[in-house]
C-alpha cells in the first residue's frame, strides 16, 4: 500500500504541537516567576530584619510568599489545561472537525491581567521603617559581638592578674 502523506494534516499536527509547547513555556515561566517572587520577598524580609534588628512577621494573606505560590499553582494548572487542549485539537484534526476556540486565549489573558493588577501594590508598597530606639543604635549582631568582645577582654584581664 502506497500511502501519500497528507501534508496539510501534518502541518496542522505540527502547529498543534508548537502551540502546546508555547503554552508549556508560558507555564514554566509562571512557575519560575512564582518561585522568584516568593524567594525575593523572603530575602527582603531577612534583609530588613538584619538592618533593623527586629523580626518582621508578615501575617497578611496578601504577601510575596502567597503570590509566588499562586503563580506556581497557576503554572501547574495551565500545564494540565494546555495538555487537555492539545488532545482535544489532536482529535479534531484526526476527525477533520477542527473548531477554533478563543476561550483559552481570553481566559489566560484575563488571568494574567488580573495577576498583573494584583502585583502593582507590591511594587508601590513600602513598609514603614521601624523607629530606632536610643539604646538600640547598634544592630543585634553588633551588640552580640560587643558583648563577646567584653567577655573575652574580661577573661584575658583575669589571666593577667
Amino acid at each position: 500500500m502506497n500511502r501519500t502523506p497528507n501534508f496539510d494534516r501534518l502541518r496542522e499536527h505540527q502547529a498543534n504541537e508548537r502551540t502546546f509547547l508555547a503554552w508549556l513555556r508560558t507555564s514554566i515561566a509562571l512557575i519560575g516567576f512564582g518561585f522568584a517572587i516568593a524567594r525575593f520577598g523572603l530575602f527582603l524580609r531577612q534583609l530588613e530584619s538584619a538592618v533593623t534588628g527586629h523580626n518582621i512577621d508578615s501575617h497578611s494573606a496578601i504577601n510575596s510568599q502567597n503570590l509566588g505560590l499562586g503563580l506556581a499553582i497557576l503554572g501547574i494548572v495551565l500545564i494540565a489545561f494546555s495538555l487537555w487542549r492539545y488532545n482535544q485539537i489532536f482529535r479534531q484534526i484526526e476527525n477533520s472537525d477542527y473548531q477554533p476556540s478563543r476561550l483559552m486565549v481570553w481566559l489566560t489573558a484575563g488571568i494574567v491581567m488580573i495577576l498583573g493588577v494584583l502585583t502593582i501594590p507590591f511594587v508601590l508598597w513600602r513598609q514603614p521603617s521601624v523607629p530606632k530606639q536610643p539604646s538600640s543604635s547598634k544592630s543585634a549582631a553588633a551588640r552580640q559581638n560587643s558583648l563577646l568582645s567584653d567577655d573575652l577582654a574580661q577573661k584575658i584581664e583575669r589571666k593577667n592578674i
